[in-house]
């Protein structure tokens, strides 16, 4: 049965690997190995082996350091030459464990091994905020290094890829292996060294963006018959210039972020487009929408953020392009065009969606709450948010080449990853990239208290609230931490904060330079922190002395996200590894998710409780932010399934980025 199911899990890979979802039938028997497959990789399973493991480091701590570097040789040979066994891997994971203690004075927990078995098994650990995924990945990112053809280990950002490389290569380098890091503005030479490293560490954007420049030199090359021939009879051919050496082993770090958050996320080369008068046309557009009221020229629809002219509109936009005249005259592409400013109107915030830094939109990651400077806008959208700031223009890009990153993923010969919240997704993450979850409990038992929810009938009413709640742990000492989802959000509550004479710290994209300092500093006694989204920061944030016998750091919540995992990150930023802590949210009917994606809910009890009850919480008012979420999730996961179909469609028609 056991070898059925392998056999049928290995056929189902390579066709996820060539591009489409299962459909009907096999859509079916497709769910069904999904969930046998979760009865085989289990986390009792790993525990287990993880205790036989753990036996074994008492061998390995009374040998001296030659013996331990021969051994690790030895190992090294048999996984190069797949003539490895499970037995193998155990002595293998055992001897990492006493790598770790001996070079950086880490020695793993059995939770930790359980989790290094299940990636090195093509799964996605779960593991609590602060759990120690770095290290973690060690053992099996190790074993995918012996193997010979590459190990990628993916993080959230170029601080973190440095940071993991330097703190964990005296590991690597004693096991034989060389590690190399990827980051924004290196040049060709550098990264084709990093790349051909048995292990390097690089971002989602920075392995993508360098496959795409590949496919771009490669030209109607396919195949590494081909691209042998060429060099054969070129001599140097595009062999030479190429940086990458494929696409094995890919480890993700923040899975959920990276294959699913930003899934849909086209990587897109571009090139300058040479029509400049586009310039004008944007900023034509720009005045269009201003002078246009939404209810009366158009309509919006928030949950799917669609804009629709109404018959005044039309009217309006006819009566509006007679005057500009030229390009104007052409209805169909001026409709578009005046759609697009109206987009850029309604749905993108200054201090939300961008920042403007030194004249220039600048893109606000709305998972991290990071800049996002080499980013911009697709379908001329950046060139019609800069019309409607009056910024200067940059003329629209020709795309060379794009891919999703989800695409991308799906390349890898072996896939694994590992984040703090998982299981929510762990449907998804089996249908898309055939990823079983398996959540590794932590090392010490989690003692956080939830608080109540408490929702407001009134936004001013929630900060209100707020601002009392802060006050009060304020006065026992304890830091407090709290969550917003946008900068405008976390400026507001400054702005409150400094009025009340209470000292704090901003992290959110406006302050990014000093992010280490600030959460260096969040734990310590009496701080308060007023934090855009955490998740997938990489950052520890450390009790200071006292804290834990106050009760540890309090985390405070603003307003939930559309995803469920996104709250829980933030939450897990505070009783970690069985520290004490706690966390509360505290909203409202008029926060912005709900308005979305439970707009008539939220206003009928809105229109029920009135001043005279300023806070609610009913079971009526827990399934409006349920069934907000549930929609949200479920346009998210739509979205992301489209953009898979489209993928797939590009790569039939026009031959682009096709797997080999």
């Amino acid at each position: 049965m056991k070898d059925a199911l392998n056999k049928r899990w290995q056929m189902l890979d390579r066709r996820i690997a060539g591009k489409s979802l299962p459909t009907g039938l096999d859509a079916l028997w497709d769910m069904g190995i999904g969930y046998a497959n979760r009865l085989v990789q289990t986390t009792p399973k790993f525990l287990k082996r993880a205790e036989e493991i753990v036996a074994l480091e008492n061998k390995y701590s009374r040998i001296a350091e030659a013996k331990l570097r021969a051994k690790a040789d030895e190992l090294h040979e048999k996984f190069l030459r797949n003539r490895d066994t499970p037995s193998d891997m155990n002595d293998a994971f055992a001897l990492v464990c006493e790598v770790a203690a001996r070079k950086i004075g880490e020695r793993p927990f059995p939770v930790q091994v359980a989790g290094a078995l299940a990636l090195a098994n093509g799964c996605i650990a779960e593991m609590a905020t602060g759990e120690g995924k770095t290290l973690t990945a060690t053992m099996a990112v190790t074993v995918a290094g012996w193997r010979g053809k590459g190990c990628h280990v993916i993080t959230v950002n170029d601080y973190l890829a440095q940071r993991d490389a330097e703190w964990m290569g005296p590991i690597y380098r004693f096991c034989g292996l060389n590690v190399g890091y990827i980051e924004q503005g290196m040049d060709s030479s550098d990264r084709r060294e990093a790349y051909d490293a048995d292990i390097t560490y690089c971002t989602n954007k920075e392995v993508t963006a360098d496959f795409l420049r590949d496919r771009l030199i490669m030209g109607n090359l396919h195949g590494l018959g081909s691209v042998l021939l060429d060099k054969v009879v070129q001599g140097r051919g595009v062999l030479d210039r190429l940086v990458q050496r494929g696409l094995h082993f890919a480890m993700v770090d923040e899975a959920d972020s990276i294959l699913i958050d930003e899934a849909v996320t086209p990587l897109i080369i571009s090139g300058d487009s040479l029509n400049a008068e586009q310039i004008d046309i944007f900023l034509q557009a720009a005045e269009i929408a201003s002078v246009m009221c939404s209810g009366i020229h158009y309509t919006v629809d928030p949950r799917y953020r669609e804009i629709e002219l109404t018959t005044d509109g039309r009217d309006k936009l006819n009566e509006l392009s007679k005057v500009m005249g030229g390009f104007w005259h052409a209805a169909r592409r001026s409709e578009e065009v005046a759609l697009q400013a109206l987009t850029a109107k309604e749905f993108y915030v200054h201090n939300k969606h961008y920042v403007i830094d030194d004249g220039k939109v600048v893109i606000v990651d709305e998972f991290t709450g990071r800049l996002m400077p080499d980013r911009t806008w697709r379908d001329e959208l950046h060139q019609a948010i800069e019309a409607k700031e009056k910024l200067h223009i940059n003329p629209s890009k020709d795309t060379l080449a794009r891919i999703s990153f989800q695409r991308f993923f799906r390349m890898y010969k072996h896939l694994a990853g590992m984040t703090g919240t998982a299981k929510e997704a762990s449907n998804e993450f089996w249908q898309i990239y055939h990823l079983p979850v398996v959540t590794i409990p932590t090392n010490k038992p989690c003692i956080r208290k939830i608080m109540p929810t408490e929702v407001l009938s009134t936004e001013a009413g929630k900060w209100e609230v707020i601002l009392e709640a802060i006050r009060s742990i304020n006065r026992t000492g304890r830091p407090v931490l709290i969550g917003t989802r946008s900068i405008k959000a976390s400026e507001h509550l400054s702005q409150l904060l400094r009025s009340s004479n209470l000292e704090h710290k901003v992290l959110n994209a406006l302050y990014h330079r000093q992010e280490a300092e600030i959460v260096a500093g969040a734990g310590q006694m009496g701080k308060i922190t007023v934090a855009t989204n955490m998740a997938g920061r990489g950052t520890d944030i450390k009790l200071g002395r006292g804290v834990a016998e106050m009760g540890g750091l309090h985390v405070l919540a603003t307003e939930l996200n559309e995803s469920a995992r996104i709250d829980r990150q933030l939450f897990g930023r505070g009783a970690r590894q069985g520290d004490p802590g706690s966390a509360q949210a505290i909203l409202s009917l008029e926060d912005e998710y709900v308005s979305r994606y439970a707009r008539y809910a939220a206003g009928i009890l809105r229109k029920r409780y009135d001043s005279l009850h300023p806070k609610i919480w009913t079971a009526l008012a827990c399934s409006l932010f349920n069934l907000a979420q549930l929609r949200a999730k479920r346009l998210a996961i739509g979205q992301r399934k489209s953009v898979l179909k489209t993928d797939h469609w590009l790569d039939e028609m026009l031959g682009f980025a096709g797997f080999e």
